[in-house]
């Protein structure tokens, strides 16, 4: 199932500077990443689309708290298996990770990223739709840094 995702790593892992743990790592985190971010935004644009009759002007927090939680919990899946390679430990270890997870991208996908929709929506007038893929200059690195030196341990 991870077999065409190992020959992309192994590809990029040719190039010398792509090849520490760290970057093969961060290389990972950015795939599961992208599939999150698929799932979060189409989520959030289903959601904005859902809640448009109604006219609120704040629906994209909605949306983006909806599609937060869900998304989260992929997140959870994927990094802990295939990314920082976490044992099953048990039940406890493990809700403890999933809470910690919850907590370091509560940070990062609701109040940074709020702000941000908040910021490039209402002051750079930035589309609705198109001001959630801004946010991820903003919080791919700090998640990746805080997931692997904080929630996974």
């Amino acid at each position: 199932m991870l077999k065409p995702v190992d020959n992309i790593i192994n590809f990029l892992l040719r190039f010398k500077i792509c090849n520490t743990p760290f970057i093969k790592q961060f290389i990972k985190f950015g795939i599961v990443g992208l599939s999150n971010t698929t799932i979060s935004y189409l989520i959030m644009v289903s959601c904005l689309f859902a809640l448009s009759p109604l006219h609120y002007r704040y629906d994209y927090f909605i949306a983006n708290i909806i599609a937060f939680i869900i998304s989260v919990i992929w997140s959870f899946y994927w990094n802990q298996r295939f990314v920082f390679r976490v044992e099953n430990e048990n039940r406890n270890v493990i809700i403890k990770r999933l809470v910690k997870t919850y907590i370091a991208y509560f940070m990062s996908g609701i109040i940074v990223a709020n702000y941000a929709l908040w910021f490039f929506i209402e002051i750079c007038d930035v589309n609705k739709y198109f001001a959630p893929i801004l946010t991820l200059l903003i919080t791919v690195p700090m998640n990746f840094l805080v997931i692997k030196f904080w929630a996974m341990q």
